[in-house]
């Protein structure tokens, strides 16, 4: 336990009118702070309805008292409640009372900054708090409540508790080199650690769809010039975002804009036309394309409809960085019927909307907000670089393991334990707490 000699108070609830405000305190000088305030400490975990006064016993208002006494709270310290009435004026005055009182404000995400510290909730909890606040669909209310209630954390302790053991073997043959281990010897730590490599890279596909839910999705429209990219962001957006000309390389730098999905946001940018060209600033657009590839979550690639060009096709999926959805633009000058083929290609027309819908369709598809929300967890950009960095680590002490390199193979699994355990908290620097905490609402 991480026990604070200071007394923490805010205001949980927004600031401004209500029908209720809540004031949370949390620390040694809870007991004190009730004995002023209410006449005398509630019992704990009861709802008690009580006059709130000043320290010269004038009355501030009256509400719900709430006492959880320490350890059983949630910070791990003693906890007091109070429920008043949500008056801007009034929830001020019995917060200034109480830092008279000795309390002091607490920072964003100080209360679950103390569970934390605590051991009341890992680090993965804590960040789940703050995801299921800023929850903009019901799937990522949901993938946060799972994460918040420990679902992702056990499975991260799952494969911490294996790699420990496989740990435990491997430093045991290397301290005690001259006795035959028939564990290593019969080829067990190579099924064990193909094993755990299966179980991280299923976890790092649930994780990363519910990165997705949280941070959104992030799209790069991506063809030669003059094939729509620019009219599709423009009819995906419901503005004119990006500038459209039948002048072939108008877009001549990248172009961003954000929307929303069935509340869940889509990155989406336009890129400069991909061909060959001695137009420097063409050159630069291209450029900035192929960085722009390198960080989305999918690529769309648009072709028109009228051109059954297979080896210009072929020419673009080569610079591809990942499989893409091909989209085939212009239906409405090609005629070709809307909808998503059986092959995988999507016919649309940015011009006049048709196949809009199947395309929407399809990225909500691929933000999972039709797949079943139980078997996702929320999670965040470190979660998922953690989980690849165990998957690698993994992947190198399989080699190891082969030609038995033992001492490699210790610490290539050593390293696999950090990774993991920085998602838990288990590892953590403080400057990475005080980033984590910063995003969280006062009060949390």
């Amino acid at each position: 336990m991480n026990i604070s000699l200071e007394t923490i108070t805010a205001l949980a609830t927004p600031t401004g009118r209500g029908g209720i405000g809540v004031i949370r305190i949390s620390g040694p000088l809870v007991p004190q702070i009730a004995h002023t305030l209410l006449g005398h400490l509630p019992p704990p975990r009861y709802a008690t309805f009580k006059r709130f006064v000043d320290s010269s016993g004038e009355l501030i208002d009256q509400g719900i008292a709430l006492y959880f006494p320490a350890p059983h709270s949630f910070t791990g310290e003693e906890v007091l409640e109070l429920q008043g009435h949500g008056g801007l004026i009034v929830m001020d005055h019995l917060l200034k009372t109480i830092i008279q009182l000795g309390a002091r404000l607490a920072r964003p995400g100080e209360f679950s900054e103390r569970a934390f510290l605590n051991g009341k909730i890992d680090l993965a909890q804590a960040e789940a708090i703050a995801d299921l606040i800023e929850s903009s669909s019901v799937q990522a209310a949901r993938c946060a409540l799972r994460s918040l209630e420990g679902e992702f954390s056990n499975e991260i302790h799952q494969l911490v508790d294996k790699l420990i053991e496989l740990r435990s073997y491997i430093e045991a043959s290397i301290d005690f080199i001259d006795e035959e281990i028939d564990w290593l010897a019969d080829g067990q730590i190579i099924e064990n650690i193909i094993e755990l490599i299966k179980k991280i890279a299923n976890l790092l596909a649930k994780a990363h769809q519910g990165y997705l839910l949280k941070e959104g999705m992030r799209i790069v429209l991506v063809g030669e010039p003059n094939v729509g990219k620019s009219s599709l962001l423009n009819c995906l957006a419901g503005r004119e975002t990006a500038i459209v000309t039948p002048i072939p390389g108008t877009t001549r730098d990248v172009v961003r804009d954000q929307i929303q999905l069935e509340g869940m946001p889509l990155h989406i940018t336009d890129t400069a036309g991909l061909r060959e060209t001695l137009d420097p600033v063409e050159q630069e657009g291209i450029r900035r394309t192929q960085l722009a590839l390198q960080e989305a979550d999918l690529v769309i690639l648009l072709l028109d409809d009228r051109s059954p060009d297979d080896h210009a096709q072929a020419h673009l999926l080569a610079q591809m960085p990942m499989p893409p959805l091909v989209i085939r633009n212009k239906i409405d000058l090609s005629r070709h019927p809307a909808g998503l083929s059986e092959g995988g290609v999507l016919y649309l027309s940015a011009k006049t909307g048709a196949g809009i819908e199947a395309l929407k369709n399809y990225l909500q598809e691929k933000m999972g907000l039709h797949s079943n929300p139980e078997s996702n967890f929320m999670a965040r950009r470190r979660h998922l670089e953690a989980l690849q960095r165990a998957q690698s680590a993994l992947t190198m002490s399989l080699t190891h393991a082969q030609f038995s390199n033992y001492e490699l193979l210790a610490e290539e699994l050593r390293q696999a334990q950090q990774a993991l355990g920085e998602i838990t908290g288990e590892f953590s620097a403080d400057d990475l707490l005080g980033q984590i905490f910063a995003t969280f609402c006062i009060g949390k």
